[in-house]
């Protein structure tokens, strides 16, 4: 898909929700890859990876793998105020969730697949041996 948008010029919050939608395919895709499981079952599988707390502790992990432009990036989505609540985390995981998402959506919309990949690759290795 070719993405003519500058993610510099999109908010950090409309960041997060691409980026929530983007790191929600890959995790759903690695989650089928191996197993036919019902969906509700899938469903379930999938909250592990992309709840607020698991989104907090991922980037935590991963920091020291960051550019300084990434780590420019996960802090504008971090510190963004938004409108809504965490439904099912603290404040702060919810602010780091935020910031990861809008990580993810700022590199899918630089169109940066290579590193976008990869940090989604960090990312669910780090779940799955959490998990495992």
């Amino acid at each position: 898909m070719d993405i003519n948008i500058n993610p510099r010029d999109i908010s950090p919050l409309s960041l997060a929700y691409i980026g929530d939608a983007v790191y929600e395919v890959y995790v759903r895709t690695h989650i089928m890859k191996d197993v036919n499981l019902p969906v509700n079952k899938l469903h379930k599988t999938a909250t592990g990876y992309v709840k607020a707390k698991a989104q907090s502790d991922i980037i935590l992990a991963i920091a020291g793998s960051l550019t300084e432009e990434e780590t420019a990036v996960f802090k504008r989505g971090r510190n963004a105020h938004s409108y809504t609540s965490a439904k099912n985390a603290d404040i702060v995981d919810y602010r780091r969730a935020t910031g990861f998402e809008a990580l993810i959506g700022y590199l899918y919309l630089s169109g940066n697949t290579a590193r976008l990949e990869e940090i989604i690759k960090l990312s669910i290795d780090y779940i799955d041996n959490k998990i495992l």
